[in-house]
């Protein structure tokens, strides 16, 4: 059986005040022309449709025009809710779309959805789990600790009464303990959300959704195939991808990762002020920018001026100067100084030498207005 396993689709995301409709209806039509060439008996979407529960008009128009292309496409299309998405929203008409081959997770019953599809090898059982915290399993079993991720998945598992001697994929969105995250997907202080992969052992298969990086999750079978996009500037740089499972004879899998070109990149330009502004760069002026300058000041209207050079760019740091600030606050008694003495302090440690007295006395009187507003 051949399954192709994309997630984390984030339709009406925005980065900053940049919309992403243009960029995510391209790579929509770039994985439709995948699955057009690989004729796949199953595309599993494994959550994270939209970018929040009630999402805009033009992704909800943008999704269902894709469901309808991969429904003729495909064998069938199985989709379910991430921790971004409404599970209700989301499954609307669900028994109805099944009437043409595409299958919704619906809300959360306690088990896994099971749908049962053949090949010339026999039957291959699909298994969707919406995304789950331990609440809304203790809905439905009462030995469930509510900080106990793991716990709460193996009881699901547990209680679908999965058979190990058959084929078995898993369509999920749980955060896989020892996955590498990326700065563009909500966490949870101290790691509770964590699943030990373990708890998918009767899986043949696991297609997972959630984080946006492609990976191994734990083991060849268990796996994230990433967003389709770059959402962040931590993953500048990161081929973005889909993957192609085929699951012949159990035991016996393959899988395929088919690259994705996007429209925009994130990058990160470093260099001066002066060196973007002139930038003689002939590609990668539309792309999503972070600007690292080098300068050793802050430079005046900077992001508006580098938008002549760089329209899409979205942030500006220094880190010449961040790094010097932590430095310095390392290196010097700070909560002992004045303010006008760790403002000389700071400015002897990033310039090398001490403020002429036209900039003390400037200074000294700056906070005098500052203080006198405060009283």
């Amino acid at each position: 059986m051949k399954m192709i396993h994309l997630s984390d689709l984030h339709l009406g995301r925005r980065l900053g005040e940049f919309p992403l409709k243009e960029d995510q209806e391209d790579i929509l039509e770039k994985i439709l022309k995948i699955v057009q060439k690989e004729n796949p008996d199953a595309v599993l979407i494994a959550g994270d449709v939209y970018d929040r529960p009630i999402p805009p008009e033009e992704a909800v128009r943008l999704f269902g025009g894709f469901l309808e292309d991969l429904a003729r496409a495909a064998g069938a299309v199985f989709v379910i809710s991430g921790n971004h998405d409404s599970n209700i929203r989301l499954a609307f008409g669900s028994r109805l779309m099944r009437e043409n081959n595409v299958y919704f997770s619906s809300e959360f019953k306690g088990v896994l959805e099971k749908v049962e599809l053949t090949d010339e090898f026999g039957p291959v059982t699909l298994w969707m789990l919406p995304f789950i915290k331990p609440a809304h399993v203790g809905a439905f079993y009462n030995d469930i600790d509510h900080d106990d991720y793991t716990g709460a998945v193996a009881r699901v598992v547990e209680g679908s009464g999965v058979d190990e001697t058959g084929r078995n994929v898993l369509i999920a969105h749980q955060y896989v303990t020892g996955a590498e995250r990326s700065e563009s997907e909500d966490r949870v202080i101290g790691g509770l959300e964590n699943v030990d992969g373990e708890v998918f052992a009767p899986f043949d298969y696991v297609a997972l959704g959630h984080l946006h990086r492609s990976q191994k999750a734990a083991g060849e079978k268990i796996r994230y195939c990433g967003a389709p996009l770059q959402y962040s500037f931590g993953e500048a740089g990161e081929e973005k991808s889909i993957l192609v499972v085929e699951l012949r004879e159990k035991g016996d899998l393959e899988v395929k990762t088919v690259p994705l070109s996007p429209l925009r990149k994130m990058t990160i330009q470093t260099g001066t002020f002066d060196e973007l502004m002139s930038s003689e760069a002939s590609s990668g002026r539309e792309d999503f920018v972070r600007a690292d300058l080098t300068d050793e000041e802050y430079i005046p209207d900077a992001i508006r001026q580098l938008r002549k050079v760089w329209p899409n760019i979205l942030e500006i740091t220094y880190p010449n100067i961040s790094k010097g600030l932590s430095e310095w606050t390392a290196s010097e008694e700070t909560e002992e100084m004045s303010p006008l003495e760790s403002l000389e302090s700071f400015y002897r440690f990033m310039r090398g030498t001490d403020m002429s007295d036209e900039q003390e006395e400037m200074v000294e009187r700056f906070i005098r207005e500052i203080w006198e507003v405060e009283e």
